[in-house]
């Protein structure tokens, strides 16, 4: 519930979201980090609502949903899109295919925004272990060391999810259809901390699959050794896709959703 009645009276979410933008606002202006998921639209709503100064960044991953970029296009012609150096699948040729616990991803493709800013995210602590031990306001905590050239600021981090289902309806904010499909997550396809979602998404957008499957073979044809248990690269990509794993890891997308 957004208005809570506790001892010491009624609490409104919504209000001390708006006063914390509020109170740490920087005079340049938020970089608010938006990724075209429920929180990202619930954060720059509150923005707006604080009358604060921000410009929205997507970090654009080359491999979102089309749905999502659909979105983003329709409702958010204000966001300005980051583009990486290289396409996703150009830097997975000469990278490497990401690994659950070998991630070179995330940082190229989601994090490397906002540097010397004072960041807007939409992190909650409700959506996993390692979230809920993130605070209100903090310094970029990236690869096991403390980065003072980022700050950040969740606002809506002691929120849980009917909280921004509730606003979001609330204000009768527009969101990504994929939302009204099911999908839990949306980001990037083919996720390795995502699990069944992944194999969902095969199904569903079957020519990603083969522009996946012609980058995996063109890193097949570079010969290297760790690559010679598998016959092609099409061999390669659908064991990578369907690696076994217990559990999808709501931190995948890490610091800024």
């Amino acid at each position: 519930m957004l208005k809570e009645t506790t001892l010491f009276g009624v609490e409104n979410k919504i209000d001390i979201a708006i006063d914390r933008l509020r109170h740490f606002k920087p005079s340049e202006g938020y970089y608010l980090a938006f990724s075209g998921g429920k929180d990202s639209v619930v954060i720059k709503e509150l923005a707006n609502q604080a009358g604060i100064k921000y410009d929205a960044h997507y970090n654009v991953t080359t491999i979102d949903p089309p749905e999502l970029i659909y979105f983003i296009r329709k409702y958010h012609s204000d966001v300005i899109w980051d583009r990486a150096e290289k396409p996703f699948l150009k830097m997975l040729i000469s990278k490497g295919f990401p690994m659950r616990h070998q991630r070179w991803c995330c940082h190229l493709y989601k994090e490397n925004g906002g540097n010397g800013r004072r960041v807007i995210t939409g992190v909650r602590w409700k959506e996993s272990y390692n979230r809920s031990k993130r605070k209100i306001f903090e310094h970029c905590f990236s690869g096991g060391y403390k980065s003072k050239n980022k700050t950040f600021v969740n606002p809506i981090i002691d929120w849980s999810t009917d909280d921004v289902w509730e606003f979001i309806r609330k204000f009768n904010l527009p969101y990504c259809s994929l939302y009204d499909e099911g999908w839990k997550r949306i980001g990037c396809l083919f996720c390795p901390m995502a699990t069944k979602q992944r194999i969902l998404e095969a199904e569903r957008y079957p020519h990603y699959v083969q522009s996946f499957i012609k980058a995996f073979d063109k890193l097949y044809a570079t010969g290297r050794k760790s690559m010679k248990r598998w016959k092609d690269g099409e061999e390669m990509f659908w064991w990578w896709l369907n690696e076994n794993r217990k559990s999808d890891d709501p931190d995948q997308l890490m610091l800024f959703e």
